[in-house]
């Protein structure tokens, strides 16, 4: 074979669990080249929340979460179950922490703090945290990374300059009801004056997260290869031994020595895809995934042995579409007290403030059903929309004009008008606000429990004896529509604890692994809490690496000593 490169480990995909491995391999000692398809690296996770849910780490139980081995491994059962192997549960609970820890000591750049209060999102369940478990980047300054940041993926949701972290978001959303809003508010503002002084450029969430590794990269000496298309794998002694890529107009081959890692996304892009294994209706237009993700490795994995799980799930984002076609994921929106969503028909059929991902799942049932719930419609009235941030506008701030005309979003003056223009019955529509409005006197939501869970609190208004109920009855009244978006798809190549891709017997395909969405997620066919799509993606590149850089034989592991 005549080799255009040669690496020790080869990387496909450029978001959090791709650099991670192409991090973790060069602080392994193995020289390591990440490719990305598109010409910005940092996939989904870059304009991501940024979170990493990932249990009994070194930083939650600095800051006193009373989390431990059994807790977590006795929450991951509860919601999980047996849908992924007991071994991968428990590799993720044990290599998770060791992650964290490795990127701590060996590198300048990874570091994280709790996400105080952002509830695990089934709290209720054994072993389940009210507090959370999740953690995020720290806040970094862009200019640290110099020309490298020019090609990095961006943020496409407009925060109006203000930089901000989770937990800050979580208060600044009640700027109009609380005095720690109000604070809040105030140093997001000193925090804007202060990079224009020094002319900084602070960045947070996924964007921080996939700037620190990149620069950690960078230091270490790991490549990475822009607008580089993955094409095939090369097999060698019944192994994988390198990848055929797209570079440039020209097709070259890649040695990996010691293993090519799959850390790319999905096949949200894919209408085809999509078409063929996700629930319908689906159209690849409600995905806030990013352009490449369209599914590459999938085939030539399958044609190599590897088997597929998931493939009917996606990680759910309700969302709202603008007129431009973007999609807008909902996620505190949903925790607005006077606020409902109706199907077709004028009737609620979902806990609103849900977790996105069951929320879309629920969605996906109803439709089964009646054939009405895609799509659906989200109300709020006017002291919703003159209290609390909605769809990334402030509380006040209108929506824009172009929203009505494309018939995004619609307004009145009272429920049956708003039926009207919403073409849904104005009997059903005006029955529903109404027992939803007796639910909200009361303080409890009897049909769909809404504000029972710790979970449903944490976007909520906790100036309310209900934080999630509040009466919808100030005109005027608005409604927008809403899709069963995704963040990316769940389904992909399935791995064993050593993120070795596994064929239908349970046997590994010699030299290949993965972690991100291209692989079966380890999370089954639930959602844990926030970051466990980034958490496990980044523990399952450094159980590759390690795996990689110990392994005597196929079998026989020697974990790294971190």
């Amino acid at each position: 074979m005549k080799w255009d490169a040669s690496y020790d480990v080869v990387v496909v995909g450029s978001g959090a669990a791709g650099l991670t491995a192409g991090l973790t391999a060069k602080l392994q000692g193995m020289k390591s080249l990440v490719i990305e398809k598109t010409d910005r690296y940092g996939g989904a996770s870059a304009i991501s929340g940024g979170a990493l849910w990932i249990p009994n780490n070194h930083i939650i139980k600095g800051a006193g979460v009373p989390d431990t081995h059994e807790l977590a491994r006795q929450y991951l059962d509860s919601t999980i179950g047996d849908r992924v192997p007991e071994e991968l549960k428990e590799a993720y609970i044990t290599r998770g922490p060791e992650m964290l820890r490795f990127l701590y000591n060996k590198t300048k750049h990874m570091r994280f703090q709790y996400a105080k209060g952002y509830s695990d999102y089934y709290p209720e369940k054994p072993g389940g945290l009210s507090q959370g478990r999740s953690i995020e980047p720290l806040i970094f300054d862009l200019t640290k990374m110099g020309s490298l940041a020019n090609s990095m993926r961006r943020a496409t949701l407009s925060t109006k300059g203000f930089t901000m972290n989770s937990y800050e978001f979580h208060k600044v959303n009640m700027i109009t009801r609380t005095l720690k809003g109000k604070t809040t508010a105030l140093k997001l503002g000193a925090r804007l004056v202060k990079s224009k002084v020094t002319k900084s450029d602070p960045v947070a969430l996924g964007e921080a997260l996939i700037a620190r590794l990149r620069l950690s990269l960078a230091e270490a000496n790991g490549e990475l290869w822009l607008s580089t298309a993955f094409k095939d794998f090369i097999m060698g002694k019944g192994r994988v031994i390198g990848i055929i890529v797209e570079r440039d107009g020209q097709e070259l081959k890649i040695e990996a020595k010691k293993g090519v890692v799959l850390s790319s996304g999905g096949f949200s892009h894919n209408q085809i895809l999509r078409e063929k294994y996700l629930p319908s209706p689906t159209n690849a237009a409600w995905t806030s995934s990013p352009e490449g993700q369209t599914g590459d490795i999938l085939e030539p994995g399958v044609k190599i042995g590897a088997t597929l799980d998931l493939m009917d799930k996606v990680w759910g984002a309700p969302s709202v579409i603008d007129p431009q076609g973007h999609p807008f994921f909902l996620v505190a929106d949903r925790g607005v007290p006077n606020m409902i969503v109706v199907d077709s028909a004028g009737q609620r059929f979902v806990n609103e403030a849900a977790p996105y991902h069951e929320f879309v799942d629920t969605m996906y049932k109803h439709q089964e059903v009646t054939q009405q719930a895609v799509p659906s419609w989200i109300l709020i009235d006017a002291s919703a929309k003159s209290r609390y941030i909605f769809t990334g506008l402030f509380p006040g701030q209108a929506f824009p004009k172009s929203w009505f005309e494309h018939g995004v979003a619609k307004s009145a003056e009272t429920i049956e008008e708003l039926a009207k223009q919403m073409e849904v019955p104005a009997e059903n529509l005006v029955a529903t606000v109404n027992r939803f409005n007796d639910f909200a006197r009361n303080g409890h939501d009897d049909d769909f429990y809404r504000g029972d869970s710790a979970y449903d609190n944490y976007y909520g208004d906790p100036t309310l004896p209900n934080p999630n109920l509040a009466e919808i009855k100030k005109a005027p009244f608005y409604a927008l529509r809403l899709y069963p978006g995704d963040i990316g798809t769940k389904g992909g190549l399935v791995v064993d604890e050593y993120a070795r891709v596994i064929k239908e017997n349970g046997e590994p395909i010699e030299g290949l692994y993965a972690s991100g969405n291209c692989s079966a997620s380890i999370m089954g066919e639930t959602y844990p809490g926030p970051g466990a799509t980034i958490g496990p993606g980044m523990t399952l590149s450094f159980v590759a690496t390690a795996h990689m850089a110990n392994a005597v034989t196929k079998d026989e592991v020697s974990l790294v000593n971190v």
